[in-house]
Formats: structure tokens, sequence, C-alpha cells
């Protein structure tokens, strides 16, 4: 486009040199906007003083705790590489943000929604993908209190996570770079047809990805199909949940056919100890109340006979009812001095104790249809061929 000019500020999000580069430039091209990586959402936690409460419970019953709890310890990672130069993260943002408003100039927000962007990760990962990247994030939090933090500062710290794991799930980088990129590149296009001067401010790692795509704005894909989310098909885990279901079901069936009342009481036992017993043991590791634990041991029997239920909804919404969690203590999440405080939060707690009790009882799940199976003897394909036999017999015997 002739005689428009777009400056691309690339910024670590923790560092204090980024806000100077920030300022500087802003100064010096006085543009007639300033395109910032931030979306409306987190645009307003930024400059803004929100409370509201939040729908905890509808986020429990949607299976997003994962998500939300891995955002939140990506926000308490970065606030603690930002708290070692003395900068929270956002803050170039921020000074972007006052600076526009300093001269007069326009502010844009050009990145995506970032729920969208964390659902559109998480359903791109397999079903392993998700186990590995899990367990590498929790060795990353333990390694990284002793980190070289320098390393970090030349890039987003979302960015640099993503690095990490490609080896682990290649997807990852596609979702939080490469669509980013596209998306905050369509976004300045657009700007760029109203506005002759525009300044962007984004992470490290998207500007060279930026630059490409406004040199070849035609590869540039449907920003429609960016921001789609994906619903959950019936995809290996929810395969695995329903056959688990479906064996189960099987298996008592089987056991009523016996007309053994003392191996049926057994078997209930056994069902309901195991699956109790690890749904409870999830709740306890996530230092939940002993309401909440109590209500784990006793209800995910029955959760894990029926999919369309969780376990980690009852111990949740019990948490939830005892500890009460409000729209200040998610945010107190970001003024966290260390993991223990994090855990110690309120509406953190609320959410591992719903992840890790739902770990514990697909656990539970498992190795309880396993001993049922063993302490009966039962042989389902055998039994199955039995009882269809005689089905069959049965029938051409009536014709």
């Amino acid at each position: 486009m002739e005689n428009k000019r777009l400056v691309i500020v690339g910024t670590a999000h923790v560092s204090p040199k980024s806000i100077r580069d920030v300022e500087e430039t802003i100064e010096k091209e006085m543009p007639d906007a300033v395109a910032i990586e931030l979306d409306e959402r987190r645009f307003l936690a930024l400059t803004k003083d929100i409370k509201q409460d939040i729908p905890i419970m509808d986020i429990i019953k949607r299976g997003e705790t994962h998500l939300l709890l891995f955002q939140l310890l990506l926000s308490y990672f970065q606030k603690k590489i930002g708290d070692t130069y003395g900068v929270k993260p956002g803050d170039e943002m921020l000074a972007a943000f006052r600076k526009a408003k300093e001269i007069n100039a326009d502010i844009i927000l050009i990145d995506r929604d970032i729920s969208i962007t964390l659902k559109r990760f998480w359903t791109s990962l397999s079903f392993f993908e998700k186990l590995k990247l899990v367990g590498h994030l929790i060795m990353d939090f333990i390694r990284k209190e002793e980190v070289e933090l320098d390393e970090m500062l030349e890039e987003d710290v979302l960015d640099m996570l993503v690095k990490e794991f490609r080896d682990i799930a290649p997807s990852a980088a596609n979702v939080l770079i490469d669509e980013r990129d596209a998306y905050m590149s369509s976004n300045l296009l657009k700007s760029m047809h109203k506005y002759d001067k525009v300044v962007a401010v984004v992470g490290a790692g998207h500007k060279r990805g930026i630059e490409k795509y406004m040199l070849n704005p035609e590869s540039i894909p449907d920003v429609k199909a960016l921001e789609e989310v994906k619903k959950s098909g019936f995809n290996v885990f929810k395969l695995f949940s329903y056959t688990v279901f479906a064996a189960i079901i099987l298996i008592f069936i089987m056991l009523f056919m016996t007309l053994n009342s003392e191996l049926i009481v057994r078997a209930f036992i056994y069902w309901f100890l195991i699956n109790g017993v690890l749904s409870a043991i999830g709740a306890a590791i996530a230092r939940g109340h002993p309401f909440s634990i109590s209500s784990a041991f006793l209800f995910a029997w029955f959760t894990s006979l029926n999919p369309a239920i969780a376990a980690g909804w009852v111990s949740g919404a019990v948490e939830a009812w005892v500890r009460k969690p409000t729209a200040n203590d998610l945010r107190e999440i970001s003024h966290a001095e260390s993991l223990k405080d994090v855990f110690r939060n309120k509406f953190f707690r609320v959410l591992l104790v719903a992840a890790l009790t739902n770990v514990g009882s697909m656990l539970g799940t498992f190795l309880g249809a396993y001993y049922v199976l063993q302490m009966t003897g039962i042989d389902i394909t055998s039994t199955l061929k039995e009882n269809f036999g005689n089905m069959i017999a049965s029938i051409m015997g009536s014709i």
C-alpha cells in the first residue's frame, strides 16, 4: 500500500526494555493508531478493575477445568518472571495503550479471544499428546523454579513454552503461534486500509510470522475458520469411556444372571471402594475440603456408571459451595508469590479438586472393572457366546 506505514515492535511480555522500546517507538513514529496483541477480554482485565461473579460450575460442567488451570498456571509463571525484572505481565501493552492516549492515537485490539485459542489448542491435541503435555508441564513448572530467566526475555513466555512442546505436541505451535500470526495479520491489514501509519506491539515470537503474512496478504487464511471451535466429537477418550461403561454394565448383567447374591454384593463393594478411594485420593491431593473428599468417595461409583456425569462435578460443586470463590480470588492468582499461594487460592482449588477427582475416577473405573472381573472369574466372551447360542436355539425351536 502506497503512503502507508506499519511499524512492528516485537516485545518480551516481562521485559523493562520492551516497555522503553514501545514508548520510544510510538513517540518517534506518532502513528494514527496503535495495534496491540490483546483481545477485548484481556484488554479490559489489564485496564479496568472489573468485578464479576465467575460461573465456576459452568466451567466444570463444560469440562474446561483443564483449560483454565493451564491458563492460570501460565499467568503465574509469566508473573514470576516479571517480578524478577520488576515488571508485570502486560506492562508493555499498558505502556502502548497509555502512550497512544497521550498522542490521541486510536487503539486496535488485534489478537484472537484467548478462550478460542485455548479451546482450539486443546481440541487439536490427540489423547496421548494431552497426557504427554500435562506431564511435561508439571515437570516444567517444578524445574523452572531455578531456570535461567534471561532466555525467556527474548520472546513471549507462551511462545517459549510452545517451542518446548513442539516435539511433544506439534499441533500446539500451529494453534498458539501460526494461527494467531495469521489472525493478527488479517486485523492489521484491515487497519491499514483505515490508517496511514500504525505501530503494532506484539510478542517477539509473532513478529516474523506477521511480517511474512503482511508481505504476502493473499496467504492469510480465512479468519472465520480461525475462530471456529470444533465441538467435541466422538474422540478416543469418549470411546474409551463408553467402552468401559458398556463393559461394566455387561459385567453386572452377567453377575445377575448367575443369581449369586453373595457374589453380586462382593462385586459392588469392590466397585464402590476402588472408585471411591481413588477419586477421594484425587480430591485429597488437590487439598480439597473434607466434604469434597467425602463426596468424591461416596458418589464416584455412580458417576463412573454414567458417562454423562463426571465425578469431578460432584466434588467440585461441594468445594465451590464450601470455599465460595469470587472474581477477586481469580485476580489474586496473578499476584501469587509462589506456587503454594496458587494452590491455596480458593478459585484454583475448586478447579483442581474437580480435575484430580476426575483423574482418580477414571483410574478407579478401569481398575474397578479389572478387579471385579478377576474376582468373579467371569469370561465375558464365553458367556456371551453361550447365551447368544441359547437365544438362537430358543428362537429356532419356536419356529
